[in-house]
């Protein structure tokens, strides 16, 4: 897997601190910073995801294609899947992930809530390589709801 991230700031761009990824599949992506008010050649101009929101996005992708997945292969009648990721970060720098709940919002036919907790377990303990990577510095909790479609 690789990907090229290219400052764009220098470029005459709107943003200071804008930069595009190229993914190794040939995708892109853009990203912002926030804005500086005290220096604001340092700030971005808010047109894109912070390179840390994507992370977190990147995430929530992640755990949600593993939880339809399992409960597809278990013959489970799921219509919809999403996932409401908030976080929290250390005050200093580097300014890790140390708190991550997500909620997952399962809808589907006749689908057991025992089969989407099972689903959500095994995404966190095997198969999602994101948050078992954000394990290392975050405490990750999740919940869900089920909807009966």
């Amino acid at each position: 897997m690789e990907c090229t991230v290219t400052w764009t700031g220098a470029s005459g761009t709107r943003s200071a601190m804008g930069f595009v990824a190229e993914t190794g599949s040939g995708h892109v992506l853009a990203m912002d910073g926030a804005p500086d008010a005290n220096k604001p050649e340092n700030g971005g101009a808010n047109l894109a995801p912070r390179p840390m929101e994507t992370v977190l996005a990147g995430t929530g992708g992640c755990t949600a294609y593993d939880v339809v997945l399992i409960l597809k292969r278990g013959r489970h009648d799921v219509r919809g899947c999403s996932v409401k990721l908030t976080s929290e970060r250390a005050a200093v720098d580097p300014k890790v992930f140390t708190k991550i709940h997500m909620h997952f919002t399962v809808t589907g036919k006749g689908v057991p809530a025992s089969a989407v907790e099972r689903a959500i377990a095994m995404s966190h303990e095997k198969y999602c390589s994101a948050s078992i990577m954000l394990a290392k510095t975050a405490e990750i909790t999740t919940s869900f709801d089920l909807v009966e479609a």
